[in-house]
């Protein structure tokens, strides 16, 4: 009987395998990317977990998918090394999320000042989401720097974080939390 190990013990040595097999260091700014990316899927799940709104929960859903893209495109080294089963990210994918804002932002008050995180978990949870986000985006234009990235990659990234500020303020909103404007004081 052959038995399935989730470990491999190649990793021990702190180095890891691209898609292509290549082998790289774990802190590669290449696995640094696509691993932020990876944290956030999860983040994910825990808010489609969390909240009951179905139009969010399914939202989610194909953000997490769309993610999960993003990560294969990032552990590609090279264009040829990229799976046939795989499609890359696209346009629609950006159009997708920019819909899902301006459905979201239609329903909320204007924005006036900063607001600062926190009066519910779900707002909680959208706001290290939109963090984590921007942390991805920072380790995919760092990578970009100096391995070309597609630039769908890169504006969908960017674009998501908006998603998440404007997914934090729907709770607040849904709950019937007051936002806490920052003073600046």
């Amino acid at each position: 009987m052959r038995e399935n190990k989730v470990y491999t013990k190649t990793g021990d040595k702190g180095i890891t395998s691209l898609i292509s097999g290549k082998r790289v260091p774990k802190h590669d700014i290449r696995i640094k990317a696509y691993g932020s990316i990876d944290e956030l899927i999860a983040w994910i799940g825990l808010i489609r977990d969390t909240t009951n709104l179905s139009y969010v929960k399914s939202t989610l859903m194909e953000v997490q998918n769309q993610l999960m893209t993003v990560a294969a495109q990032l552990a590609v080294d090279t264009d040829e090394n990229f799976p046939s089963n795989l499609k890359p990210i696209e346009t629609n994918s950006i159009t997708f999320i920019e819909k899902e804002i301006d459905n979201l932002t239609e329903k909320l008050p204007p924005l006036k000042n900063f607001v600062i995180p926190g009066g519910h978990q779900l707002i909680s949870y959208a706001h290290i989401a939109r963090c984590i986000t921007r942390r991805s985006e920072r380790y995919v234009t760092e990578l970009d720097q100096k391995i070309p990235i597609s630039g769908t990659v890169i504006a969908y990234i960017n674009r998501l974080s908006d998603y998440f500020f404007t997914l934090s303020r729907t709770f607040a909103s849904e709950l019937k939390i007051e936002e806490v404007k920052w003073s600046g004081n």
